[in-house]
């Protein structure tokens, strides 16, 4: 998937999905869905957004915005 439409100023909005049976990344009405297997538990949920960035992308990115909350603003780090 091509992320470089999403990216605006090094920033990257995602909406996550915990608990799911999947492990995946699509498109959604125009906005980016990860599923994530990993509950919203002492972070684990975020945790594994981080892997998946930076295994399946190849990017180093921080939470920014919504660590509590299922819509991130995450900043890639160059």
């Amino acid at each position: 998937m091509n992320l470089h439409k999403y990216i605006d100023q090094g920033l990257l909005l995602v909406r996550v999905i915990p608990n799911s049976s999947q492990h995946k990344l699509v498109e959604e009405n125009g906005r980016l869905k990860l599923y994530l297997r990993m509950a919203p538990d002492k972070g684990k949920a975020n945790k594994e957004l981080i892997r998946f960035f930076k295994k399946e992308m190849g990017l180093s990115l921080e939470i920014k915005v919504g660590a509590k909350s299922r819509d991130k603003m995450l900043k890639i780090i160059p």
